[in-house]
C-alpha cells in the first residue's frame, strides 16, 4: 500500500515541477497518444494537462507582473 502511495507522489511531483508551457506540451503528447492507441482515459488526461498548462501559464504571467510592480513600488519608495 505504501508503494502505491510513493508512485502516485512521484508522478505528481514531476508534474508540479513542470512549467505551464511544459505541461501543455506533455498534455498534447498524452492527448495524441490516447487518440492513437484508442485510450480515452489517456486522451482525457492529456486534455486536462493541456488545460492546466494554460492556467499555469496565466498564473506565472500574473505573478511575474506582480513582482515587477512590487519592485517598481519599492524603487519609488526609496527615492
Amino acid at each position: 500500500m505504501s508503494e502505491q502511495k510513493d508512485e502516485t507522489t512521484e508522478k505528481h511531483g514531476l508534474a508540479d515541477k513542470v512549467s505551464g508551457l511544459g505541461q501543455k506540451i506533455i498534455g498534447e503528447i498524452e492527448t495524441i497518444g490516447g487518440v492513437l492507441t484508442g485510450d480515452p482515459i489517456t486522451q482525457a488526461e492529456g486534455e486536462y494537462n493541456a488545460e492546466v498548462g494554460d492556467v499555469r501559464e496565466d498564473l506565472e504571467e500574473d505573478i511575474a507582473e506582480a513582482e515587477r510592480h512590487d519592485a517598481a513600488v519599492a524603487r519609488d519608495n526609496k527615492a
